[in-house]
């Protein structure tokens, strides 16, 4: 009788959600519960799970953590575009054919010896095919591998949205029934079914038939509790007050218009950036977790806000154009017209430039609905921040982060 405590793999099987989330948090992986339950239907019912949602979020972790705390080798299918079948499946060693074939060269002409006609020895040749069409000569890539594999595994398709649609259909009958049928040998079909984690950042829609095979999960930037919880796992070093300040932080930049919203990962990266050099001012740092110059300048601008929500900001949505109120009692208006005019056609040139990058459509902001990565602004380009660095939000972080005397 199978143990219903172990899996196919003997490996001991996930008794529940809270199970899963104890055992990925032993290997660092800090998982709620709607995760938790998915992955447990994941080892329960042999589905593939699809996880959609922006960069950073611990999709690919997730496959390393279940790979670590499930006992069972990780296999990796990293997609991009322009990749075929062969990168994927399997292909043929065709140099190590070639050798064989030189290396019995005596032995196929004893075979071919004595026939009577051109056409009789073709058969006699052709007959030996499965010699050189067999396990030996198969060269298998990571679905074959993960399938066919002596151990069992956990496959992560990582990132299938920057594959073509072409790999997707290929993807089918390994997702459906754990099989790949090799036209020259016959079917693989697993012994134990691998765990299967894809893998997309939404760069473009996955076709039905995929999803329809798969368990769905929107994996999105966890809530301040559960990343404060990621962040002490990982021992960055850096202050427990300090830590809630930055996370404070890192989400007030989600809420920016950016091109590219910060990771977890690079909040990770950021808080033992800060425990390392001892750093009071995050703008000294900040290039850490925002990876272009545009978002750079404006996250400068905002800093201070988000570092201390009562210090009054310039508002975000409204252009170059605006007014400027002082403590010492009168108001007057700014008009910076041609300035704002020079900063958006040079915003413009620079897009173009990207515009004609091969991949400037995977990345571009605004692909999604809005309050996701960030749409785009109607409005004109407010003008870029000044570089020092200085006073933006240092006064209040730096308290946090002062170290204590030894």
């Amino acid at each position: 009788m199978p143990d219903p405590d172990r899996d196919d793999a003997g490996t001991p099987a996930f008794r529940s959600a809270d199970d899963v989330i104890q055992r990925l948090a032993g290997h660092g992986y800090i998982a709620d519960r709607r995760l938790a339950t998915t992955v447990f239907l994941l080892s329960r019912l042999d589905k593939p799970v699809l996880l959609e949602g922006p960069a950073g979020v611990g999709k690919t972790e997730l496959a390393k953590a279940l790979a670590a705390a499930s006992g069972r080798r990780l296999v990796r299918l990293q997609c991009y575009e322009g990749q075929d079948e062969t990168k994927a499946l399997y292909e043929w060693d065709y140099g190590k054919q070639l050798l064989y074939t030189q290396m019995l060269r005596d032995k196929i002409g004893e075979i071919i010896a004595d026939a009577p006609d051109l056409s009789t020895a073709v058969r006699r040749i052709g007959e030996q095919d499965s010699v050189f069409f067999s396990d030996r000569f198969l060269a298998p890539r990571p679905l074959l591998d993960a399938i066919n594999g002596d151990r069992p595994a956990v496959l992560l398709i990582d990132e299938i949205d920057r594959a073509d649609e072409a790999l997707e259909a290929v993807l089918l009958e390994c997702l459906a029934e754990f099989q790949i049928s090799v036209p020259e040998i016959g079917t693989y079909r697993a012994k134990v079914p691998p765990y299967v984690v894809l893998t997309s950042n939404n760069s473009r829609d996955l076709s039905a038939a995929l999803k329809r095979r798969c368990l769905h999960l929107f994996l999105d930037y966890p809530d301040t509790g559960r990343e404060l919880e990621i962040l002490r796992s990982k021992h960055t070093g850096l202050p427990e007050a300090a830590a809630r300040q930055l996370i404070a932080v890192v989400r007030g930049l989600r809420g920016l218009r950016l091109r590219k919203s910060p990771s977890i990962s690079e909040t990770i990266d950021w808080a033992r950036t800060l425990s390392v050099l001892g750093v009071t001012e995050l703008a000294e740092t900040a290039n850490v977790v925002l990876k272009y110059e545009r978002d750079l300048n404006r996250a400068l601008d905002l800093l201070p806000g988000l570092v201390d929500p009562n210090r009054e900001l310039p508002d975000s949505r409204q252009g170059h154009g605006h007014d400027h109120t002082h403590d010492h009692g009168h108001t007057h208006a700014h008009r910076h017209e041609n300035h704002a005019g020079d900063l958006a056609a040079g915003d413009e040139a620079a897009g173009a430039a990207e515009g004609r990058a091969a991949r400037a459509d995977m990345d571009r902001p605004g692909r999604h609905d809005v309050g996701y990565y960030g749409a785009p602004t109607s409005g004109p380009r407010r003008p870029a921040a000044p570089r020092d660095g200085k006073d933006r939000g240092a006064r209040s972080f730096a308290a946090l982060t002062r170290r204590r005397p030894g």
